[in-house]
């Protein structure tokens, strides 16, 4: 099933040139600056400055306003939305990142949540499946072919997380959307798979 004309997929590279970085900087509020100055290690600081400065961007895109104006809230497990003189522009967004990726989906008038994830094999993927899978999942990711078996783990914990973000709900919830909700998986960039919830 394609993605639906009415989200719009944006993908963005976090490792820009130094110079990039640094102009992002200016590009947010005194709360992500802050958060950003937290991280232990340059590389992740790197990616949340960019990313964040990357959504500011396409959220300013479409509302016709400067990056920096634009002010964001926070639901009960952290999923972001517009506030302020924003908050009612019917403008959803949702965000995910894996390593130099960030993945961002934007909807007017309905709910958005992605996951993205780099395939690669996982030693703990068994017990996971075990703990997070439903019988059905966890079926199908078992009887894939041993070449596949990383890819159909990402695809059904990608769409779980997306479903969850979507909903703004912990990560226990069935891969089966609620009624008008819809799933779909696809592969933003070679080696990444990624999924997509939409009401």
């Amino acid at each position: 099933m394609p993605i639906p004309p009415a989200v719009d997929i944006v993908t963005a590279r976090l490792d820009p040139p130094p110079a990039v970085v640094c102009a992002s900087w200016f590009q947010l509020s005194a709360e992500e600056q802050d958060r950003a100055s937290r991280y232990r290690f340059e590389r992740d600081r790197r990616r949340f400055i960019v990313a964040r400065a990357r959504l500011r961007q396409l959220l300013a895109e479409r509302l016709g306003s400067a990056p920096e104006s634009i002010h964001l809230a926070y639901g009960v497990n952290g999923k972001p939305a517009l506030a302020g003189r924003f908050a009612s522009s019917g403008w959803h967004f949702n965000v995910s990142r894996r390593e130099e990726l960030a993945l961002y989906a934007f909807s007017r008038g309905a709910e958005v949540g992605v996951d993205v994830e780099a395939v690669h094999p996982l030693s703990a993927a068994d017990e996971l499946a075990a703990r997070a899978f439903s019988p059905e999942e966890e079926r199908s990711y078992l009887t894939a072919a041993a070449d596949q078996r990383s890819l159909a783990f990402f695809r059904c914990w990608t769409r779980k997380e997306a479903l969850a973000k979507g909903l703004g709900v912990g990560l226990a919830v069935e891969v089966a959307p609620p009624p008008g909700w819809q799933l779909h998986s696809f592969a933003p960039r070679p080696g990444f798979i990624a999924a997509l919830a939409h009401r």
